[in-house]
C-alpha cells in the first residue's frame, strides 16, 4: 500500500541509529546548546540597512517576541560600504581601518563614528537583552592588499595573508586567506575587533561551499576561540557537503545546509526562481540532515522569508512573502521539527497579527529549542511525518506534511509510526486544541499544509 514507507527512507532510519552519537565531553560550555532564534536583516533590507532601521527592529523584536526565545539581530553582508546602491564593483566605497579590517560606514551607521565600530550597537542591542550578530564574507579586503596594509597585532602585512587565487565567485570585495601565520594573524585581528564591540554571532560567507574552505573555517573558529568571548560561527551559504558535516561541525555551531532560500514553494526553478533552494527541495535535505543534528552543531535551513520582505529586499519586488498560511506553517514545523536555527527575515515593524501568532507560537517553538531523536519516519511522494521526543516531558511530538499539490488523506497505525499499538490523547500545537484519544492516526491535509501534534499515552 502507498502508506508503507519507502525503502529508501529505512535505509536513511538505518543510517540515522548508526550515526547516532554524542558530543565528547567538554570543559567549555557549548556556545549554542539549543539552535539560535533572532532575526536577519538580508531579506529586507540587502546591503543597505542603516541604524535607525537596525534599532526599530532590535526594539520590535525585544518587545514582541523575546519571550519566546527570539534573540539576535544580525546585520547582514555590506554594513561596511558607504554607497551600497553602487552599480559597479569598481564604483563602491570601502569603511577599512588602518590595519585592513572592515569597518560600519559611518554614513549609515552614525554611532560608529570615531572609532566606536559596532559596540554602540552592540550595546543597543545588550540593553534590550538581545545579542548581536554580523554577517562577513570570508577573506581579507582586496583594498588592503592592494595597499598592503598592517596585519594588527602582528609582523606581518596583508600580502602575506591574502589568497590571490581565492576569490568569491559572486563577491568582488575580498581575496581568501592563506592557510598561514600569516593567515591566521589576520583572522585573529578580526575576531579581537569583533569581540571588543560585544559581537555574540559571526555568519561568514561563501566558506561552506562555492568552495568548501574548511582550513579558513578552522582558523576562523580558533581565532574567536583566542578572543574568550563565546560567538556563534555560522557558515554559509550551502549546501554544505553531507559528508563533511561532522568535520565542520567541530568548528561551527550552525551548518548552511542549502543554497539561497526564498519565498517558492518548487521543485525548483517551478516559480521562476533564478536559484537557490525551494520549500519543496528542503523536505528531502532535511532528511539528509537529521543524522547530524547535536547541541552546538546545528543544520540550519536558511533565513525564513516570512512576513514583509521590504523595503528594499535582497531578492525581488518588496512584496508580503508569496508562501500561503499553510506553507508559512509548513515552513516553520518543518524547520522546528529538525531543529534548525530559526531566523526570521521579514521586516519586523510590518509583522501584521497572523504573522505575529505564528512566530509567538510557543508549543511550536518547544519542538525546535526543546527535543530530542529528531527523525522522519515516513516518506512518500507528498506525505512526510517526522518524530520526536520532548526532552522534559512525556509523548512524542508528530509533524506531518502533504508536500503534494492535492488535499491527500493520511492513514497510519500509531506501530507503523514507532509507537506502541495503544490509544493516545493528541493535541493539535498549532490550533491548541486537544482533538480526544485517537487508536490510529487520520486526518485529511490541503496541499502545501501541516499538522503539528503531541501525543500522550492515553488513560
Amino acid at each position: 500500500m502507498w502508506r508503507t514507507t519507502l525503502a529508501f527512507l529505512l535505509l536513511v532510519v538505518g543510517l540515522f541509529l548508526m550515526a547516532a552519537r554524542q558530543r565528547p565531553e567538554s570543559s567549555q560550555p557549548l556556545v549554542a546548546p539549543t539552535p539560535p532564534m533572532g532575526w536577519n536583516s538580508w531579506d529586507c533590507y540587502a546591503m543597505t540597512i542603516n541604524e535607525s532601521e537596525l534599532k526599530a527592529n532590535a526594539q520590535w523584536l525585544s518587545r514582541h517576541l523575546k519571550q519566546f526565545g527570539w534573540q539576535y539581530i544580525v546585520v547582514d553582508e555590506g554594513w561596511y560600504l558607504k554607497n551600497p546602491g553602487a552599480s559597479a564593483c569598481s564604483e563602491l566605497q570601502f569603511t577599512l581601518s588602518n590595519d585592513g579590517r572592515y569597518l560600519p560606514a559611518s554614513n549609515r551607521f552614525p554611532s560608529s563614528a570615531e572609532g566606536a565600530g559596532f559596540k554602540p550597537l552592540a550595546d543597543y542591542a545588550h540593553s534590550l537583552g538581545l545579542k548581536f550578530g554580523l554577517h562577513i564574507v570570508h577573506g581579507i579586503p582586496r583594498e588592503a592588499v592592494a595597499k598592503n596594509l598592517p596585519i594588527a597585532d602582528s609582523s606581518f602585512r596583508a600580502v602575506d595573508a591574502a589568497n590571490l587565487s581565492d576569490t568569491c565567485p559572486w563577491d568582488c570585495h575580498n581575496y581568501g586567506v592563506k592557510a598561514t601565520p600569516a593567515g591566521q594573524a589576520y583572522y585573529d585581528s578580526v575576531a579581537k575587533l569583533y569581540a571588543g564591540w560585544g559581537l555574540d554571532l559571526l555568519k561568514v560567507d561563501c566558506i561552506a561551499s562555492q568552495p568548501y574552505n574548511l582550513d579558513e573555517i578552522r582558523m576562523i573558529s580558533l581565532a574567536l576561540k583566542k578572543t574568550g568571548r563565546p560567538i556563534v560561527l555560522h557558515v554559509s551559504p550551502g549546501p554544505t557537503p553531507l559528508v563533511n558535516a561532522d568535520e565542520v561541525g567541530r568548528y561551527a555551531q550552525m551548518l548552511r545546509i542549502a543554497d539561497d532560500f526564498w519565498d517558492y514553494w518548487g521543485p525548483l526553478n517551478k516559480a521562476g526562481d533564478p536559484g537557490g533552494q525551494s520549500l519543496y527541495g528542503q523536505f528531502a535535505t532535511a532528511v539528509g540532515w537529521a543524522p547530524h543534528i547535536a547541541p552546538d552543531h546545528w543544520a540550519d535551513g536558511g533565513v525564513m522569508p516570512i512576513g514583509y520582505l521590504g523595503p528594499r529586499p535582497g531578492s525581488g519586488p518588496p512584496r508580503w512573502t508569496r508562501f500561503t498560511h499553510d506553507e508559512q506553517r509548513t515552513l516553520l514545523t518543518l524547520w522546528s521539527i529538525f531543529r534548525s536555527p530559526l531566523t526570521i527575515g521579514g521586516d519586523l515593524l510590518h509583522n501584521d497579527e497572523w504573522t505575529i501568532s505564528l512566530l509567538t507560537n510557543a508549543e511550536i517553538i518547544s519542538i525546535d529549542q526543546h527535543s530530542t531523536g529528531n527523525q522522519p519516519v515516513i516518506v512518500t511522494d507528498n506525505i512526510v511525518i517526522w518524530r520526536s521526543r520532548p526532552e522534559a516531558a512525556p509523548g512524542y511530538y508528530f509533524a506531518i506534511f502533504n508536500r503534494g499539490d492535492a488535499a491527500n488523506t493520511v492513514r497510519y497505525a500509531w506501530n507503523e509510526l514507532g509507537l506502541a499499538s495503544k490509544a493516545y490523547r493528541v493535541r493539535d500545537l498549532w490550533e491548541h486544541k486537544e482533538l480526544g484519544t485517537a487508536a490510529s492516526l487520520k486526518l485529511t491535509l490541503p496541499p502545501h499544509a501541516c499538522v503539528a501534534y503531541r501525543v500522550v499515552e492515553g488513560d
